[in-house]
């Protein structure tokens, strides 16, 4: 089959297009065919080997997998003997820690974070939800405990994590209000947010406004930056994890009545990630959220794909199409 691999941790030139063996499943797992898989910004840095702690999982000096991709989106073509939860033909999306989707095939535990796809979604729509969405779902609604009528600021409102951010807000009933560049004003309004602040023109840390939650998608505001701006109970979310974000986390954990957290929910327990990966396929297959895709690449553009969201302008997800 071809895959996408890379042999040395470094720039998106590392990549090579390559003929390996197809896997073959094991007896509890499913063989997809994948059609639709991602690029987002946890594959840039495993390509990287950054954060280094990282390499203790993807290997010190160099790659032990060599075939990244985490989200996929596929069709079942072959079962391992005890697999009971779905059959050859199945259309499924997902995702698997022990990556692999950056290739024509993958096999995936049958107990891992897999369903089969709502019938209203294409592979390229289905194949990010398990990502960034469930990203979403653990920061908003795990950390956050977002409830009917907060007050929610999301920072990086036009990207991937964004997107969903908005909807899913939304669906839990609160008051909406995003952050982008001028150019994506547009956009995040027909997602549904009730309010737009173009960082542009205005500093949302510094118009006097006070939010349940302000929700960093980006990283890009410090929490001692955003603190002013919750109000006397509110938190602080961001998906970027550095140290001086680790500490306060720790001390507002203790003393602060504004609390500041993060979250890796690539680490939470497969039985949570799958929890929030059925009810974001509800909401999908009802209608209620939608993914908004910015560009499409082949496998073979692997690079290029790389290359573009680590730019940061991305609007939505960005796909490779296989």
């Amino acid at each position: 089959m071809k895959a996408i691999e890379y042999k040395t941790y470094g720039s998106a030139e590392v990549f090579q297009l390559s003929e390996v063996a197809r896997p073959v499943p094991k007896a509890k797992e499913v063989m997809i065919c994948v059609h639709a898989s991602t690029v987002t910004a946890a594959d840039i840095m495993m390509r990287e080997g950054k954060p280094v702690i990282g390499r203790l999982y993807l290997g010190i000096s160099k790659p032990k997998r060599t075939i990244l991709g985490f989200e996929f989106a596929g069709k079942v073509i072959a079962i391992g003997n005890d697999v009971s939860m779905f059959k050859i033909g199945d259309k499924v999306f997902g995702g698997t820690t022990k990556l692999g989707a950056y290739a024509e095939y993958v096999c995936v535990d049958e107990s891992d974070v897999i369903t089969t796809m709502p019938s209203n979604l294409s592979y390229n729509e289905a194949a990010p939800v398990n990502g960034s969405a469930i990203t979403v779902m653990n920061f908003l609604v795990g950390l956050g405990k977002i409830s009917e009528g907060n007050k929610v600021l999301i920072n990086g409102a036009s990207g991937a994590l964004g997107t969903y951010a908005i909807q899913v807000a939304k669906f839990y009933g609160a008051e909406v209000t995003a952050v982008c560049s001028t150019s994506n004003v547009a956009l995040v309004q027909s997602l549904g947010a009730d309010k737009v602040i173009d960082y542009t023109k205005m500093d949302f840390t510094a118009n006097g406004l006070h939010y349940d939650i302000i929700f960093d998608a980006v990283g890009k505001r410090t929490f001692a930056q955003c603190k002013k701006s919750l109000i006397e109970k509110g938190v602080y979310l961001s998906t970027v994890v550095s140290f001086p974000l680790l500490l306060s986390a720790v001390f507002t954990n203790i003393f602060g009545g504004r609390k500041a957290k993060t979250s890796s929910t690539g680490m939470l327990p497969v039985k949570v990630r799958l929890n929030y990966f059925i009810t974001l396929k509800e909401l999908l297959q009802s209608g209620k959220i939608k993914t908004v895709i910015d560009k499409c690449y082949t496998l073979k553009q692997m690079s290029a794909a790389h290359t573009y969201v680590e730019q940061g302008h991305k609007k939505g997800n960005v796909v490779i199409t296989i």
